[in-house]
């Protein structure tokens, strides 16, 4: 059974291991000492924040979630069933989210999506089984296997910031196509989800959680 802590046991060893032989990395270890990846733990809440927050700003989602929360009361799979398309009308969400988020909720309560399984798969094998609800991509599913589950060695590689900031600090600011990063990336294995964190702390100091 997944078992949720609150930050991953093995982020010391990690920055460790990705300073050595990485003198650009070493100095992103050496900034960030002391912070590190947090976990909300709630497989369904965070999921159902993701939807939510797509193609909108931080602060327009925030505000919508706000409305979802106060009218869902306790963010629990029954609730968002039992509201239904015409309950969660009026809080901000269009239609297909509003179809995205029962979507969700009907996933968790048929056992389709079950955290109790999740220690079972590796994280290709999770990705699949997230991107079969409407509305939750590869991205989003990558988002929450860092985030949410912790796992130490996903390597998102269309996330915009991760470009960026490896383009940024590793090719002068010159892009690259995704097979170079994707090669790029190897040198941080089994630690990847590790590097991503620092890199992206590299553009915006503020931790994000999701």
């Amino acid at each position: 059974m997944t078992v949720f802590s609150a930050f991953p046991d093995y982020w010391a060893e990690a920055s460790r291991a990705l300073a050595v032989g990485d003198p650009l990395m070493a100095e992103l270890v050496e900034r960030h000492a002391g912070a590190s990846l947090a976990s909300r733990g709630d497989a369904f809440a965070t999921l159902a924040r993701s939807i939510v927050g797509q193609q909108i700003s931080v602060k327009a989602a925030d505000a919508v979630w706000g409305r979802f929360s106060e009218r869902v009361g306790e963010l629990v799979p029954t609730r968002v069933q039992a509201l239904g398309c015409d309950g969660l009308a009026g809080c901000g969400l269009s239609q297909r989210k509003i179809e995205y988020l029962g979507d969700l909720a009907q996933h968790f309560l048929d056992g389709r999506l079950d955290p109790a399984g999740w220690d079972r798969l590796d994280d290709e094998a999770l990705i699949v089984e997230l991107c079969k609800v409407r509305g939750i991509g590869r991205w989003t599913a990558e988002m929450f296997l860092i985030f949410n589950l912790m796992r130490p060695d996903v390597f998102p590689l269309d996330d915009i910031g991760l470009q960026r900031a490896i383009f940024t600090r590793y090719f002068a600011g010159g892009k690259q196509p995704r097979r170079v990063l994707a090669d790029f990336g190897e040198r941080w294995r089994p630690w990847r989800s590790v590097a991503t964190w620092h890199l992206w702390r590299s553009l915006d100091p503020v931790p994000v959680e999701y």
